[in-house]
């Protein structure tokens, strides 16, 4: 038993698909018993009329025919209901029913019953208003102090209010402004209408400014007269709320003072009756009904606020002091006086579902049985705590939220790329100025071995590459169910990729005893894309600008075995010699070396040696991992290309200096067209014609200037994406050497891609030199600090964009110097066991005072060696020369 549940004192369902809203419900004495005990009015859409005296009922027990008073079916939606004192002659009270065209009062009346069968009631039709109007909602109360007895006002869905002095009409009005009609209700206290219109404002009107302002029957009768002429009305007061109303409720416990209360669409106003906020709730949930029921402390108002979350919160002014749950989502709810049970909550849901409940819990009768008394085993406590530790100890190995045994057996996801590229290509809308442009198939496969709710799949592949369909969503997926998809990828953009991985992710709910509604559950996997998508075979070239070497511990492999997709099967078995012409225009030649066990790469391009050289050391492990040789490695001695490395990154920061001042200049342009648009409107606005002194020559330029402006912008902004998608596939580079060459763990690895590769998309709030500048600086204060010194030092808390790359460049070549002299790269606290990194022999690196006092030449020999410099085991020079050329 929850304490934070509402508690069940009697519920039933009304009717069969039938639907309710906000005015279908009211408790009021309607039958004038003089008991003090409410009866519960419920209206419904379909036109039946019930009023239920409820009982309290024993638990397994239904409802008893007893409590259903009255059921009519008045053959009209019913609107609202209300209950005062709306015949003259009396004061008893009456109830108030609302359809769209027509006002019905009756008296409810019983009669005591003879037999077994209890009382019976009934209703009289007392009077009855047919309405010119559709009406949307009503309100009632001693309009204008009449005493004893109480008006109605009727809101038409054109933003008429309709006044009835019980068996009279009295008069019409218009509201100004009127859009859509909103909540309504009547201030006694201030002897005024409060509703809030369409402009999202709480509205105030007099009765008195409502009763002399022009009658809205005694206008022409013209129709264009009966909607727009007329007095307009003076409102009292407007506060702007900013939002829909959901309902309008004014209370006053004390004589002195009223509040309004305004329930919102995410706030929960409280107002003075002169319009001031007296406080205000933001609300963290949808509201979906409310009522303030009573104040128990002097000051303080206690409000019931129910949700879509299918809560029943209780406010004390705005704080919160419970909160329990309900069966169903309430559209209104009342507090009411039932069987001596004072402080009953009435709620009703949009189908019928009406309850009456109260907030704690039952009295617990259960008394716990006395437990026998028994010896306990310890040693058996002991292995009992030792296996659960095990389990505990084996539990905390993984850092998933989930063991991976229980999420690969719930969703499996497979990719499986086509070794063949499409015999038809797929490309559409592609930007590559090829003869064509190849495409290659992705089939992903999902197996689900439980029930998946709102199942959907989304597949990335790194820009400028496409996919002919990135999202996919499947029906509801049955257990040990299986779904297929087949996409195609191609290169859309005209700039080669920086990688060619591609991701696709699976998402759905799944249902469970405790949640019905579904968890969410996440499985993905990668693919890896073919080199044939964006180059094929070509001439090889012997200059180049552009040269690396990657040596190993093995034999070269012929290319006819690593890259049988780019060799004919007809050619020499000792080919040595590989061209690659990429889609976008660039070559790459790949050669091996005859004597030696080395491998070049070359290119005019620098970025182009990434995709090559990942390339060929994928393949090359994969070759020798078949061969079930484990020893296989490569390594890199020559120096960082970093003067070309750093060309790239100016040039990728030279266009962002670009879009910043296109978005300076466009700001510029803009606000001189606007201006010049505002003096053209005020000359066209004149009665007397005054000339243009050449405003429509100058409008003209500066609409040309900014067109002109922004397809530069746009064009640069192309320009930017492709500059860092190059700026991309150069950083892979230099990590892949800077890994090569100082023999990095996968762990260094990663700490090398997290800093020079943090952004997946660079963009001008926050671009790829701010943010790795920082990541480096980081580095070279924690792990690559030369003394504690540096490591007090302090780091900016903000990003901003730089005014240029001194400091950058500066800092990845120390970067670079530091790691040369054996820096490790760790976040570990424990500095004393760091070892120095093997470092290639004979590798004069810049001594570290140098490098902070004069300017450093990045990529020169002097910081990073060229390989013709080493030698090995006492090799000759002339012989490294002649183990250099391939």
């Amino acid at each position: 038993m929850s304490l934070f549940k509402a508690r069940d004192w009697w519920s039933t369902v009304l009717g069969e698909k039938e639907e309710f809203d906000q005015g279908c419900l009211c408790v009021a004495d309607v039958d004038n018993s003089g008991s003090g005990q409410d009866k519960i009015i419920v209206g419904s859409y379909m036109g039946y009329l019930r009023i239920f005296n409820p009982h309290p009922v024993k638990p397994g027990e239904g409802v008893q025919a007893e409590d259903l008073l009255l059921e009519v079916q008045l053959r009209e939606p019913i609107l609202q209901v209300e209950v005062g004192r709306f015949v003259s002659g009396t004061e008893g009270l009456h109830l108030a029913v609302l359809h769209f065209r027509k006002l019905s009062v009756y008296a409810v009346s019983g009669t005591l019953g003879n037999v077994e069968h209890g009382n019976q009631y009934q209703i009289k039709l007392m009077y009855e208003h047919n309405l010119q109007r559709t009406a949307c909602n009503m309100t009632y109360g001693p309009f204008g102090g009449v005493k004893g007895r109480d008006l109605i006002c009727i809101q038409s869905m054109d933003g008429m209010l309709m006044l009835f002095e019980q068996e009279s009409y009295a008069f019409g009005r218009f509201l100004p402004g009127f859009l859509l009609p909103g909540p309504l209700a009547y201030s006694s206290r201030t002897d005024s209408f409060i509703t809030v219109s369409s402009c999202q404002q709480v509205e105030s009107y007099k009765y008195q400014v409502l009763a002399f302002a022009t009658d809205a029957d005694e206008r022409q009768e013209t129709e264009q007269q009966k909607l727009g002429s007329g007095k307009r009305l003076v409102v009292d007061w407007v506060l702007n709320i900013g939002e829909q109303a959901l309902d309008i409720c004014i209370v006053s416990f004390n004589q002195t003072v009223s509040s309004v209360f305004v329930l919102g669409e995410r706030n929960f106003f409280c107002l003075k009756d002169n319009g001031q906020i007296r406080f205000m709730k933001k609300l963290d949930y949808s509201p979906s009904c409310f009522i303030p029921y009573c104040s128990v402390k002097e000051g303080t108002i206690n409000t019931l606020v129910g949700n879509h979350g299918k809560m029943l919160n209780v406010y004390q002014d705005v704080t919160l002091k419970w909160a329990a749950q309900l069966p169903h989502i309430p559209v209104s709810v009342k507090v009411a006086n039932l069987q001596d049970l004072r402080g009953v909550i009435v709620t009703l849901s949009d189908n019928g579902h009406l309850q009456c409940s109260y907030l704690g819990t039952d009295p617990s009768f259960f008394q716990a049985p006395k437990v026998d008394s028994r010896e306990i085993n310890y040693e058996e406590f002991d292995a009992e705590m030792k296996e659960l530790q095990k389990i505990i100890k084996e539990a905390t190995k993984t850092q998933d939220i989930l063991p991976k045994s229980e999420k690969h057996r719930d969703l499996i996801i497979t990719a499986e790329v086509s070794p063949d590229l499409d015999a038809e290509s797929k490309a559409i809308d592609s930007e590559v100025k090829a003869e064509a442009v190849p495409s290659v198939t992705v089939k992903i496969t999902i197996q689900s071995k439980v029930t998946a709710q709102r199942p959907n799949l989304a597949v990335c592949v790194p820009a400028p590459l496409a996919v002919t369909c990135d999202q996919f969503v499947f029906d509801d997926l049955e257990p040990d169910s299986c779904e297929t998809v087949v996409l195609s990828v191609f290169l859309k953009g005209n700039c080669s990729p920086s990688e060619l991985e591609g991701n696709c992710v699976f998402s759905c709910d799944t249902p469970t005893e405790l949640n019905p509604e579904g968890i969410p559950k996440v499985a993905q996997c990668n693919f890896r894309l073919p080199l044939r998508l964006i180059c094929c075979p070509g001439q090889p070239s012997k200059a180049a600008n552009h040269k690396l070497t990657i040596d190993t511990n093995k034999p070269p492999i012929s290319f006819l075995t690593i890259f049988p997709d780019f060799v004919d099967s007809s050619e020499d078995d000792q080919v040595n010699v590989l061209g690659f012409q990429f889609l976008t225009g660039s070559k790459t030649t790949l050669l091996a070396s005859k004597t030696s066990q080395r491998y070049r790469i070359q290119s005019d391009q620098l970025e182009d040696l990434w995709l090559i050289t990942k390339e060929l050391t994928l393949r090359l492990e994969e070759h020798f991992k078949k061969q079930n040789c484990k020893d296989f490695a490569c390594t890199f001695s020559g120096s960082i290309p970093l003067q070309e490395y750093f060309e790239l990154i100016d040039r990728h920061f030279e266009l962002r200096l670009n879009a910043e001042k296109f978005r300076e200049l466009l700001s510029e342009r803009a606000v001189q067209f606007r201006a010049i648009e505002r003096r053209l409107l005020t000359r066209f606005k004149d009665r007397i014609p005054a000339p243009l002194q050449h405003l429509d020559t100058l409008l003209e330029g500066t609409f040309r200037e900014v067109i002109a402006l922004a397809d530069a912008a746009e064009e640069n902004q192309a320009n930017m994406f492709q500059a860092f998608t190059k700026l991309k596939s150069a950083t892979h580079l230099v990590i892949m050497l800077i890994s090569l060459w100082q023999k990095l763990s996968a762990d260094q690895v990663a700490i090398l891609e997290a800093t020079f590769l943090p952004l997946a998309e660079d963009t001008q709030e926050l671009g790829w030199e701010e943010t790795v500048d920082a990541a480096i600086s980081y580095l070279l204060r924690t792990c690559l600090s030369k003394s504690s010194k540096e490591q007090a030092l302090t780091l900016s808390n903000q990003l901003c964009m730089p005014k240029d790359t001194s400091k950058l460049k500066k800092n990845i070549t120390l970067f670079c110097d530091r790691l040369a002299k054996g820096g490790r790269l760790s976040f570990s606290t424990d500095s004393a066991t760091q070892q120095a990194a093997v470092m290639p022999g004979s590798c004069t690196t810049i001594p570290e005072s140098d490098l902070e006092e004069r300017t450093v030449i990045p990529g020169s020999s002097a910081a990073f060696p060229d390989h013709r410099q080493i030698t090995k085991s006492g090799l000759s020079e002339d012989a490294a020369e002649e183990a250099e050329k391939p």
